[in-house]
């Protein structure tokens, strides 16, 4: 049953990208599905943000974390719109006052993927093959398997980063599968890399929908499409690199998995040239998840050092 009180249309605000409006149907048809809505019954409206605009330098130089939020939330804070869709993943770990992230979707794949028109795994590119990401943490994680890599920013929609491959500013890319699959060109991918050998972003694969925290019509009606099990994966994930400080430039990387009322997790901090690495590992209850996450990445703090983050902002 619709929440009583809930206005219509329901405007959902979200990045113009691809990508970015593909979640957003996803949450428009998730909804529409469980209430028996109507697609006039939505507005989609998509709003440009100041990592959009952004395009020729690394996000990291102008502080990362937020800069593909900020604009989106502002319009939520105002009453522009009434949902706001996110990747989990630039979600900064402490929301601005008033909103409250209301349901996670249910994560799809957490995978990276390697994507090359020339080598078919990533084992096989040749010494100083050159290899575009704009993601520290991706870089970290090549670096120190293969410190004789290349590694050049790469900016720009999924579909801008395929034309510079095709086109051999690069011998590969990374990009997650998740992405991919949402687009419906997974094809693309040469092979998904396993999580142990490459560990994701944190929230990697996850769909946020974030409201303001006065509007119970919307919370009621987003804690139908909520995936619990999601929630507190991501919510573990979270924990963890707030615990760290995710302001920092240091790459990070977690993964949380719940197995029945257990909850699985691997996190790994680095310095960006992947000379220095430093993992931690648990299982814990799952009703205990955020305290674990938080837990770990204290130890992990403590056993890194002071001198270990830069006082700047992870991708």
């Amino acid at each position: 049953m619709i929440p009583q009180n809930l206005t219509l249309p329901i405007k959902i605000g979200t990045r113009g990208s691809p990508l970015a409006l593909a979640q957003a149907y996803q949450t428009r048809d998730r909804i529409k599905s469980a209430f028996k809505l109507q697609e006039d019954d939505f507005e989609i409206i998509a709003i440009s943000t100041k990592g959009d605009q952004i395009q020729d330098k690394p996000l990291r130089e102008f502080g990362g974390k937020g800069l593909f939020t900020k604009e989106i939330e502002n319009q939520l804070i105002n009453g522009g719109i009434d949902i706001a869709v996110h990747s989990m993943k630039d979600v900064p770990t402490i929301l601005p006052q008033g909103l409250v992230m209301a349901a996670i979707l249910p994560r799809e794949d957490v995978r990276d993927a390697f994507i090359s028109i020339k080598y078919s795994a990533l084992q096989e590119l040749p010494i100083g093959a050159v290899v575009g990401s704009s993601s520290l943490r991706r870089a970290a994680i090549l670096l120190a398997k293969r410190p004789d890599l290349k590694i050049v920013n790469f900016r720009g929609s999924v579909n801008t980063r395929l034309e510079k491959l095709a086109n051999g500013d690069v011998d590969a890319t990374i990009l997650a599968v998740a992405g991919l699959n949402r687009l419906g060109i997974n094809e693309v991918m040469t092979h998904a890399i396993s999580a142990k050998d490459m560990l994701p972003a944190v929230a990697q694969g996850a769909i946020g929908l974030e409201v303001r925290d006065d509007d119970i019509p919307m919370i009621r009606l987003l804690s139908a499409i909520n995936c619990g099990e999601s929630q507190a994966e991501i919510n573990m994930e979270r924990a963890f690199l707030r615990a760290l400080d995710g302001s920092c430039r240091t790459p990070i990387a977690a993964l949380a998995q719940v197995f029945g009322q257990q909850i699985e997790f691997k996190g790994k901090i680095l310095t960006p040239d992947g000379k220095i690495v430093h993992d931690a590992a648990i299982t814990a209850p799952l009703n205990q998840a955020e305290v674990f996450g938080r837990n770990l990445g204290l130890e992990l703090l403590e056993k890194a050092g002071p001198d270990f983050f830069e006082p700047l902002c992870e991708i």
